[in-house]
């Protein structure tokens, strides 16, 4: 079956891990970002140019793209 392990064996130390532990070190696992405070005339600023995108989303919607020169059907 397995080998017994020797429990009071050392554990090997990776010498890549312990090169490159003091770039680990002083990391968060998070990050934390917060937004900056909008002043009120920024905030109208900001609905209105969302109102103008989505007019222009709504009434200029994409063309289908014709494939090729010869894709119109000759009758």
């Amino acid at each position: 079956m397995g080998k017994n392990k020797n429990k009071n064996k050392k554990k090997k130390v990776s010498v890549k891990k312990e090169k490159y532990a003091k770039f680990r070190k002083g990391q968060p696992s998070t990050m934390t970002f917060t937004t900056p405070e909008i002043t009120p005339e920024q905030q109208k600023q900001m609905q209105e140019d969302e109102n103008s995108i989505g007019l222009f989303w709504r009434y200029n919607k994409r063309r289908p793209t014709i494939k090729g020169i010869g894709a119109k059907s000759k009758r």
